[in-house]
């Protein structure tokens, strides 16, 4: 492909999809930024890609957050994501853009898919309630490019990812996911000597979690194939209990107080594991495993605070 345009190129995942791409040897890497480009803008998105005309798109951009984001502002993320996929979608369609990938993510599945989660339990049953409103945007992207392929022949599809982590994480105090959060939480407890650090919950709740630099390079597997699936999950199909995560940022930070549980607090799901069988079958498999991928985005949070680049 020559010319890729990644949109959402400045967040987490964008940002690990321009280095793969770069190592791949793709020399022609558009990469706007916000303010150069508005994505909740139709006529401004539709022009930019018909000036440009790229080979292809990977759709990164997205108003993203944890439970409590998700929980505050449904409108905001329901908007802004239902206007970020028809915008970008409906733009490459007209600009004649062959490739185009979605990006959206597992909470798309319902609440109380069986374990591991296969994507054909898409629409079976209703979402968790705390993030539908994101859910629903993401869900009506993936089914844009499933419709868009079916009906005008165009290559467009997508992935959904677990919990991704690594080097461009948000680093929020109330509106970052649990991995980045615990990260923060045990590297400020160390500086300020606290005694010990409280996670809410039992610890026993199961989640999987994918290194950024591993969802990049599967990103790209899935755009250099000639007949991609419609859609598949993008994880690592291993999961980890939250209390073995907290134990695992602890041991990277070098954190020595205590670790306790606040049992009072909700836990959540269970467990959110995918199956990543579709996947697998197309010749990826992630690299980066949980116990090494931890102190590495530790090391990325230490480098990026360094250099005033933490975002929060």
């Amino acid at each position: 492909m020559k010319k890729l345009l990644i949109l959402g190129a400045r967040g987490m995942v964008g940002s690990a999809v321009v280095r793969a791409a770069t190592e791949r040897g793709y020399t022609d890497i558009l990469q706007p930024r916000s303010k150069d480009l508005n994505l909740l803008n139709q006529a401004e998105t539709h022009a930019y890609l018909a000036k440009h005309r790229p080979d292809a798109v990977v759709v990164a951009a997205a108003k993203v957050g944890g439970i409590h984001a998700n929980s505050t502002y449904p409108a905001e993320f329901m908007y802004q994501n239902l206007m970020i996929a028809a915008n970008a979608i409906e733009g490459a369609y007209q600009a004649g853009v062959e490739r185009l990938m979605f990006l959206g993510s597992t909470c798309i599945y319902p609440k109380f898919a069986e374990q591991p989660i296969q994507e054909d339990s898409l629409l079976t049953s209703a979402l968790e309630p705390t993030n539908e409103a994101y859910a629903v945007a993401k869900i009506a992207g993936l089914k844009l490019c499933q419709h868009y392929r079916q009906q005008y022949g165009v290559t467009y599809h997508s992935a959904m990812p677990t919990n991704l982590y690594g080097a461009g994480d948000n680093y929020h105090p109330q509106n970052s996911h649990v991995l980045p959060a615990l990260i923060r939480r045990f590297h400020e407890a160390k500086l300020n000597n606290t005694p010990e650090v409280a996670i809410w919950g039992t610890g026993t709740p199961l989640r999987e979690f994918l290194h950024a630099d591993d969802a990049a390079a599967g990103i790209l597997h899935l755009l250099e194939l000639e007949n991609p699936p419609e859609w598949v999950n993008l994880g690592c199909g291993t999961d980890i209990s939250i209390g073995d995560l907290a134990r695992l940022v602890k041991d990277a930070v070098g954190y020595e107080g205590e670790l306790t549980f606040d049992t009072s607090k909700p836990d959540g799901t269970p467990r959110k594991l995918t199956d990543i069988s579709k996947i697998k079958a197309t010749g990826w498999a992630p690299k980066i495993s949980i116990e090494q991928g931890v102190p590495m985005a530790y090391q990325s949070f230490l480098d990026e605070q360094a250099a005033g680049a933490l975002r929060e």
